[in-house]
């Protein structure tokens, strides 16, 4: 997997997509990351990259020139000229990202994400390279590259290789769209609370027993939404009717 950004801030990028399991893999050289400054495609001396708004109206928008400019710099140096990258835009007007979403662009070879910054950008270079519209949540932030990094972080994750331990990501938080069950360690009793006894009794069929429920309950309790489109068998849904 090749991640590309198309930033005005390539160092904040970089900077924490180094460490911790991302920074990992590409030490591995599972996964790559390159951060392509938007700036640099610029013919402005002082590399100004947006302008006033045509129509008037507050605030600046990035220009199309340099960042279809950007974009054609990472076309160069991406092998595989018959199939065009997806380029997921960050924006609060689009899809909402979803785990479905990042395993489902976990598939890709490679992923361009384009940063937008003041009022956007403009609209003729989005028609041109945009593949995907996408957000993090229905609210603002002062740029595309927090959302571009909670994405690849997630991707990143469904990729072979990636985490130490392959199980863990078949089993967290919002496989088969439920919650994770509670975990628990060291020490058995902290502050007047134990860990519940199933976890202590060995018996592996019944610990699995217990992590199921509990994610029947938790997802049930915090979020019900997502039971519509659970993967659930007989005994999940006869199990949730006894929470009603």
């Amino acid at each position: 997997m090749n991640f590309y950004v198309l930033t005005l801030f390539p160092d904040m990028i970089e900077n924490a997509m180094k460490e911790s399991i991302f920074g990992r893999a590409m030490e591995k050289k599972i996964l790559s990351l390159k951060t392509v400054n938007i700036r640099d495609f610029t013919n402005d001396k002082h590399k100004h990259v947006d302008d006033y708004p045509y129509g008037g109206g507050a605030g600046m928008v990035m220009q199309a020139e340099p960042v279809y400019n950007a974009y054609q710099s990472v076309l160069d140096e991406i092998t595989d000229k018959e199939k065009k990258p997806r380029v997921i835009y960050l924006t609060p007007q689009g899809k909402v990202f979803d785990q479905k979403m990042s395993e489902e662009l976990a598939q890709e070879e490679n992923l361009i994400f384009l940063c937008g910054h003041y009022e956007g950008i403009d609209e003729r270079v989005l028609e041109m390279i945009v593949t995907d519209n996408v957000s993090i949540g229905d609210y603002v932030l002062t740029g595309g590259e927090l959302p571009a990094m909670v994405m690849m972080d997630s991707i990143s994750r469904n990729i072979p290789g990636v985490l130490n331990n392959e199980v863990s990501a078949e089993f967290e938080s919002f496989h088969d769209n439920l919650l994770e069950y509670p975990q628990y360690t060291r020490p058995e009793e902290f502050m007047g609370k134990k860990v519940p006894d199933v976890l202590l009794s060995g018996h592996h069929a019944n610990i699995e027993k217990w992590r199921r429920e509990q994610s029947l309950i938790r997802t049930y309790e915090r979020r019900p939404d997502l039971l519509e489109n659970a993967e659930l068998s007989k005994k999940d849904i006869a199990f949730l009717k006894t929470l009603c």
